[in-house]
């Protein structure tokens, strides 16, 4: 087995620190491990300048895996890597998609056993990544209050057992309340699906299927076939958006009429102002934004 570079972030939690352990004895029985806790991006360039050839193995959630994936892509060494995800986060989103366990020992075995998959990744026309999903609107405001909710409902419960995976659903409703109707144009693969003179609840761009813990926002979407999933909610009147919450809750937003549902390999979203959220991190405001899709951009360990 060749060596692993494990990389942590320093700002972890108790429980994180505890389920590494589990995930770290596993690994050390059978491979020769590395440690490397990191505290922004300066430290994990240069943790990643002196990996050589040890196997690079994120430990965390899917903030980790962005600012990691965003390091290996920066220095074009992306290609070339083969990553293991041990999902120490709250959401775990990603993992979720890609089926790989969120029990540390499950998940260490999976970097000591599992298959390499050709995995694809978003990018914006800055150069920025998205491992997992992209939203704009509601989502966005929906994940800002989520945080709160989350980090809240995350001390409800022992360990990974815990309310902090219905924090989005609580920050979706509550943005329901004032949700951001914005009006704007939005095409895939350049054709209009959305005009300015559709005002929209919110617009999700998924490589992955689930955000905040588990909700399907993009639930059809597969990190490995060569398309981003678009989901563009229209419902924006009182009772559609909550309407609308209800059914995401419950995944079957998408087989409603207010609700279009489309695959690409380009996206760009313009109009008036909006916040996105990407993998979690919150940006804006923007007047436009693009995203591609490369196919195939690295190599992830998975069951």
């Amino acid at each position: 087995m060749e060596p692993l570079l494990v990389i942590t972030n320093s700002g972890a939690g108790t429980a994180a620190t505890e389920n590494l352990d589990l995930a770290l004895a596993v690994l050390r029985a059978e491979a020769s491990v590395e440690v490397a806790e990191t505290d922004g991006p300066g430290e994990l360039d240069g943790v990643l300048h002196r990996a050589g050839s040890r196997r690079i193995v994120v430990a965390g959630g899917d903030g980790s895996m962005h600012a990691v994936i965003s390091a290996l892509y920066r220095r074009h060494d992306l290609g070339d890597a083969c990553v293991g995800l041990l999902p120490l986060g709250t959401g775990n989103d990603f993992a979720r998609t890609v089926g790989i366990p969120l029990e540390p020992e499950e998940a260490a075995r999976v970097i000591l056993r599992g298959r390499t998959r050709a995995t694809d990744l978003i990018v914006d026309e800055l150069g920025e990544v998205v491992v997992n999903n992209v939203h704009v609107g509601a989502g966005a405001q929906a994940s800002r209050r989520a945080d709160r909710w989350k980090t809240r409902l995350g001390r409800v419960g022992v360990g990974k057992v815990n309310l902090g995976k219905v924090g989005y659903p609580i920050g979706a409703a509550l943005a329901a309340f004032r949700p951001p109707f914005v009006r704007l144009h939005v095409e895939i693969d350049g054709e209009t699906v959305n005009d300015l003179d559709e005002p929209v609840l919110m617009v999700a761009v998924g490589n992955g299927r689930t955000v905040g813990g588990g909700t399907s926002v993009t639930p059809e979407a597969d990190t490995g076939d060569g398309a981003m999933d678009v989901m563009i909610s229209r419902a924006i009147g009182p009772l559609a958006r909550f309407a609308y919450v209800g059914d995401l809750v419950l995944r079957r937003h998408t087989q409603r009429d207010d609700v279009l549902y489309r695959r690409g390999t380009r996206v760009t979203i313009s109009g008036e102002e909006f916040y996105g959220a990407a993998d979690g991190e919150i940006y804006g405001p923007e007047r436009t934004r693009s995203w591609r899709l490369e196919p195939a951009a690295y190599r992830l360990l998975v069951p």
